[in-house]
């Protein structure tokens, strides 16, 4: 078990600092049993009109025949804003997206694109089980507990797929970490708890279908893409990313 050296004091000055950035990204679906449907998380970066998330929270394909679009909720409670977004940037490789919000919400300040420390005290905001009980944003506290390869080598050729092949050759790193996440906070940013800066974006799907598919049951293991592919991703459409 490991000892903290952040003090409860500046945890929660961090975290309030922080939750005005973190948003929940979903679908508007006007003949859905659900018109709103919040699919994960995301969080404000840049000039405050940008959103990060992971490709797999956006990637379903809009229906022609129906009145859908794709939506950010942002604020607190049962009433919180939704604004209509765009898809921007796609980067499938590493599992990132960005959007483009109507109007600037506060953003948060992305961390230089290098890699942290093993050890590195973090933190995490977002949306573990969805909005169901309204959009009340929730935080977890960890470390970083290694900087490890995305994907690792099956034990028998039986375990292979095209995929898994085509992962194999574009291998990257990513943070493995000591905290527990669920499925509802893919696309939150992970962030230094000392000064808020986000290091990385959760990840509970993209990296679990090939680092852990060797496994006959799957970890409680979280995972976290760096930051730098999101500076990397916004730079190559010459978006202003701090």
């Amino acid at each position: 078990m490991f000892v903290s050296t952040v003090n409860a004091h500046s945890i929660t000055k961090v975290v309030a600092q922080v939750k005005p950035s973190v948003v929940g990204v979903g679908l508007y679906d006007a003949l859905g049993v659900q018109t709103h449907q919040l699919h994960g998380t995301g969080f404000v970066f840049g000039d405050g009109s940008l959103v990060a998330t992971n490709y797999h929270v956006i990637d379903k394909p809009l229906d022609p025949q129906k009145v859908q679009y794709h939506i950010v909720f942002s604020g607190t409670g049962r009433k919180p804003k939704i604004a209509r977004v765009e898809i921007i940037a796609k980067d499938r490789e590493h599992d990132l997206a960005i959007l483009k919000l109507p109007s600037p919400l506060t953003p948060l300040k992305l961390a230089d694109s290098h890699y942290v420390d093993d050890g590195t005290d973090v933190l995490l905001t977002g949306f573990p089980i969805g909005a169901v009980l309204g959009l009340y944003p929730a935080t977890h506290r960890g470390i970083v507990a290694a900087t490890t390869p995305d994907v690792i080598p099956t034990a028998h050729s039986s375990q292979l797929s095209i995929n898994m092949l085509k992962r194999l050759d574009k291998k990257f790193m990513i943070y493995q970490l000591d905290i527990t996440a669920y499925p509802g906070n893919s696309g939150s940013p992970l962030y230094d708890a000392h000064s808020g800066e986000v290091l990385g974006i959760l990840n509970k799907v993209f990296v679990k279908e090939s680092k852990e598919s060797v496994l006959e049951k799957p970890s409680a293991i979280s995972y976290a893409i760096p930051v730098k592919y999101l500076i990397e991703l916004a730079k190559g459409k010459n978006l202003k990313v701090k």
